[in-house]
């Protein structure tokens, strides 16, 4: 089984608990805890839905913003040499750095 599960922009990290016998979810990347739990895969999907939903509706009715986990941009410090390597890289892909970057990143899924 993958150990995340996506719905409107939002992550959840899965576990089983072999003590409640269930699959047991959090939203990973925010501050505030919204967790969610399943007997079955179908059911943790439908409960990590519920729980992004009543979320954000919950933020809405108290007037706060919903955390977002991540806003997609990115700040890397790395070694002059390695920032030119790159650089050198997206140019002769005929590409824009953060479009090479972007590309090279997404290797990571």
């Amino acid at each position: 089984m993958n150990n995340t599960m996506s719905y409107k922009g939002y992550t959840a990290r899965i576990e089983y608990s072999a003590e409640d016998q269930c699959f047991v979810g959090h939203i990973a990347g925010i501050i505030d805890i919204v967790g969610f739990h399943g007997e079955s895969v179908n059911e943790l999907h439908q409960s990590f839905e519920e729980a992004v939903n009543d979320y954000l509706e919950t933020c809405k009715k108290v007037g706060k913003a919903p955390q977002q986990a991540d806003s997609g941009e990115l700040i890397l410090r790395i070694p002059p040499q390695i920032h030119a390597a790159i650089a050198n890289a997206a140019k002769m892909s005929g590409k824009s750095l953060n479009q090479w970057a972007v590309e090279a990143l997404s290797l990571a899924k």
